[in-house]
């Protein structure tokens, strides 16, 4: 057996909320490395968004998000994979224990996320979740697959200032959660085979530094690097891990797009938690959901009760 795991991230641009990066993970047999997980999932899951599917939809977060316009779909999908994982989280904070391990500690800093533990799901019209659950997880066993849950790295405005003020680049910054996922891959399944899909952010492609030195023990061999996708094999007495980085990874891998849900749907009930303790802080201040000229415009609204409240624009607001 081998673990196929998918990598994306969401929250990179915005100026309020925190940058998430997460994992998806599978067992799956050795030589099924390169079989699509919608084929081989296909009795329970599809990358169809429309409403009157009996499946679940396994797609792009963004498009997931904005088939409805609600976080129905992007929560059903997250917590009826997590399901199958065996873990039924009922608050943010069970959920951040389950996924992001740590993470809740660093809520501490920030009053509109520590306020108060946020019940789950959030959405009403989710459906039988654990009936969905069962579907899916007899599906992979009948194909001789098993998700192994998501692993996220959820990153809070100060904590993002900090890292990006000492490393002077967002972009360092998010593949350094990327690397933070791929070591507790790396470290849950010690002795298996991994392969790991990571959407690519940008035009870098040249990533064999920064993989040595997060790395080390591994012979690494360059298999390509080309404008659409990067690739790496990692060698060591234990395993063989191989990394690929490609455009548009979750319309091309079931486990990508897994990824990019868990990631935004954390920055989603992160967003959730912002917009609720600011709006008991001042009445009728319209809720935001970060993103550049929005968030411009909710600093301005909130102007007076930020300045009244002394709050540090460190912990508040992304620089970069």
């Amino acid at each position: 057996m081998a673990i196929l795991a998918g990598i994306d991230e969401a929250g990179y641009g915005p100026l309020l909320g925190p940058l998430v990066v997460s994992g998806a993970a599978f067992r799956v047999p050795e030589d099924h490395l390169d079989t699509c997980l919608w084929k081989t999932l296909g009795d329970t899951c599809t990358r169809d968004v429309r409403k009157s599917s009996r499946k679940l939809a396994i797609t792009d977060s963004k498009k997931l998000y904005q088939s409805r316009k609600t976080m129905a779909p992007l929560e059903r999908a997250a917590l009826v994979m997590l399901a199958v994982a065996g873990k039924r989280p009922e608050s943010l904070e069970a959920l951040l224990d389950s996924v992001a391990p740590g993470a809740v500690d660093a809520l501490a800093q920030y009053p509109w996320y520590r306020e108060e533990n946020l019940a789950l799901p959030l959405s009403e019209d989710l459906g039988d979740i654990a009936t969905r659950a069962n579907a899916i997880k007899r599906n992979a066993k009948a194909q001789g697959v098993a998700f192994l849950g998501a692993f996220s790295e959820p990153l809070p405005e100060g904590h993002y200032n900090r890292m990006v003020k000492r490393t002077r680049n967002k972009a360092v910054v998010s593949f350094g959660l990327a690397l933070r996922v791929i070591d507790r891959l790396v470290t849950f399944a010690p002795n298996e085979t991994i392969r790991v899909c990571i959407d690519r952010q940008g035009g870098r492609t040249h990533y064999r530094d920064p993989i040595a030195t997060a790395m080390p023990g591994y012979q690494m061999h360059v298999l390509e690097e080309t404008d659409t996708r990067s690739a790496y094999r990692l060698e060591c007495a234990a395993r063989a891990c191989r990394i690929e980085f490609t455009t548009k990874g979750e319309d091309h891998h079931f486990a990508v797009a897994l990824g990019s849900i868990y990631s935004k749907y954390l920055r989603e009930l992160y967003m959730h938690q912002f917009n609720r303790y600011w709006a008991a802080q001042q009445s009728g201040l319209k809720s935001t959901a970060g993103y550049y000229t929005d968030a411009k415009r909710w600093l301005a609204d909130a102007g007076d009760t930020l300045r009244r409240l002394e709050v540090d624009r460190d912990l508040l607001v992304r620089e970069r």
